[in-house]
C-alpha cells in the first residue's frame, strides 16, 4: 500500500475513519528520515489494512508542532484515535513489525479505561 500525505487539513479525517494509523514525521534535508523512507514503504506493504502516512514537518510546521515534534523521524502510531506509541528515531524493519504486531495485539478497551483514568487525575 502507498503511503497518504498527511496535512492539517486532512489529518482529523484520516484518523477517524481508519482503524490504525501509523505516520512519519519527517523532513526532505533530513539523512536518518532518507534512510528509514524505504523501511516504512516497504513495512506499509506487509499491513494493506493499515494506513501508513507522512508528515513533511517543513510543509505541515502547525500539525508538527501540535504533536510537539522535536526530533525528526519521528514514528506514531494511532489506534482508535488514541496515541499508542510515539518514538523519535528510525527503526530497522523488523523492531518496526514487532511494534506494529503489539500495537495491533493492545485491548483498546483496557487502553480507553486507562486514558480516562489520567484524564480524571490530570483534572483533579
Amino acid at each position: 500500500m502507498a503511503t497518504t500525505d498527511l496535512t492539517k487539513e486532512n489529518f482529523q479525517q484520516i484518523i477517524s475513519d481508519n482503524d490504525m494509523v501509523i505516520v512519519d514525521f519527517w523532513a526532505s534535508w533530513c539523512g536518518p528520515c532518507k534512510t528509514f523512507a524505504p523501511i516504512f514503504e516497504k513495512v506499509s506493504e506487509q499491513f494493506p489494512d493499515i494506513v501508513f502516512a507522512k508528515v513533511e514537518t517543513d510543509q505541515q510546521q502547525e500539525l508538527a508542532s501540535s504533536f510537539q515534534i522535536k526530533s525528526i523521524p519521528t514514528l506514531m502510531i494511532f489506534r482508535e484515535q488514541i496515541i499508542i506509541f510515539s518514538q523519535p528515531g528510525m527503526l530497522p524493519e523488523e523492531p518496526f513489525v514487532e511494534i506494529i504486531g503489539k500495537a495491533s495485539a493492545l485491548d483498546m478497551d483496557e487502553i480507553r479505561k486507562e486514558v480516562e483514568k489520567q484524564q480524571k487525575e490530570q483534572s483533579s
